[in-house]
């Protein structure tokens, strides 16, 4: 039996309708003007502990090295003691790790998200069956 080549139909796009619901926790945590911990904080701190630099962790989150630097500045501002410690460059380079409390700030806020989440799912589920399918 002799087949015929296929032809893929082309891809339609996604419109937002199509998509599913998501519900997104965005809690800031401001000092007067500014936002000392927020959730473009949080990623970035995620994304320094997994590239161990700000460079490459900008880079992952299409953010530039000014920007990031900047962040990371404010919030270490912000702090007691510092969420993260840099490392001069040299033969190997610069580098830049999460201290203790970078940690507990990226677990603390994780943590909050999960249980709003949690605590709303009720009324999370109710409000996204409000949207068209």
């Amino acid at each position: 039996m002799a087949t015929t080549p296929h032809t893929p139909e082309p891809a339609s796009e996604a419109t937002p309708a199509d998509q599913p619901a998501e519900v997104r926790f965005r809690m800031r945590v401001t000092k007067g003007d500014i936002i000392a911990i927020g959730p473009g904080k949080i990623s970035l701190l995620e994304a320094v502990r997994k590239h161990g630099s700000i460079s490459a962790a900008a880079r992952s989150l299409d953010m530039s090295y000014r920007r990031a630097w900047l962040l990371i500045d404010e919030l270490n501002r912000s702090l007691k003691s510092p969420a993260t410690i840099s490392e001069q460059g040299g033969q190997s380079g610069g580098g830049c790790v999460l201290t203790p409390v970078g940690e507990s700030i990226v677990r603390l806020y994780r943590d909050v998200e999960s249980q709003a989440q949690a605590a709303c799912a009720e009324q999370i589920e109710a409000l996204t069956q409000l949207l068209k399918p």
